[in-house]
């Protein structure tokens, strides 16, 4: 009896990581996409259960484990099933990703008008300063 297999791109698709095939089959296809430590370069690349993936997904390194393999892309339960995420995402990553996207700006107050120019500089040492 044969082993049961699945396209990559596939799979990721059903996986619900990219919003499309297409996308998935774009991130196969471009050496960023790991199969058991070895780079993928094709999309049609065979998945099998209990293969290791290894992807950037937006500013992350995701690394899951296949538990199943689909046959269609179901809903994001069915999507959870279909793999064990071995590298979670740590909390404290999430609190330095939030405090990296608010930035300080300095506040002027109201009716004020635009600064000058030796304003601008003083402001400018404060930032750096620090």
């Amino acid at each position: 009896m044969t082993t049961p297999t699945l396209r990559i791109d596939k799979w990721l698709w059903y996986a619900r990581f990219l919003k499309s095939r297409t996308l998935a089959a774009t991130l196969s296809g471009s050496g960023k996409l790991r199969l058991n430590s070895e780079v993928v370069r094709k999309s049609h690349q065979v998945l099998k259960v209990g293969d290791v993936l290894t992807f950037p997904l937006g500013t992350h390194i995701r690394v899951i484990r296949v538990e199943a393999l689909a046959s269609r892309r179901g809903p994001a339960v069915e999507a959870q099933a279909l793999y064990e995420d071995l590298d979670p995402p740590q909390q404290k990553a999430k609190e330095e990703d939030a405090a990296s996207r608010t930035t300080t700006v300095a506040r002027r107050d109201r009716g004020s008008g635009r600064p000058t120019k030796t304003e601008r500089r003083a402001t400018d040492r404060l930032r750096t300063e620090s």
